[in-house]
């Protein structure tokens, strides 16, 4: 595969323990703000940005989070280079799993979240 589907994926959801702690990670680490919503079910989530109304988008909500990275992975977008991203990655709570890789997409590793969530960092 040479390039990266746009929109296979339509939603994907990341059980945290504690959502407040949870955005901090994600906000930190992929430099980003997460929007907290309390209206669009039975628990407040918090919503990853997507640059359009169609793309590809998730959020945080308060769950079990599957143990020691054994559930699916989830890939977010770098902010910038792969190294600084694992970098705050690690420096926040979350633990490296996997040298970098390089496929012809682009390039990524894979992390656990301080929740026990597998995490894949991509950089085009």
């Amino acid at each position: 595969m040479t390039f990266a589907p746009d929109h296979f994926n339509v939603w994907m959801e990341i059980p945290v323990s504690d959502l407040d702690k949870a955005v901090s990670f994600y906000n930190d680490v992929f430099k980003t703000e997460l929007r907290r919503v309390i209206d669009m079910g039975p628990n407040e989530i918090a919503i990853f940005p997507t640059k359009e109304q169609g793309g590809i988008a998730g959020h945080l909500y308060p769950g079990k989070p599957a143990q020691n990275g054994t559930g699916p992975t989830i890939h977010l977008a770098c902010p910038d280079t792969l190294e600084e991203t694992m970098e705050r990655f690690a420096a926040k709570g979350g633990e490296i799993i996997s040298d970098p890789a390089a496929i012809p997409a682009g390039r990524f590793a894979y992390g656990i979240d301080p929740d026990g969530n597998s995490i894949g960092m991509f950089a085009r």
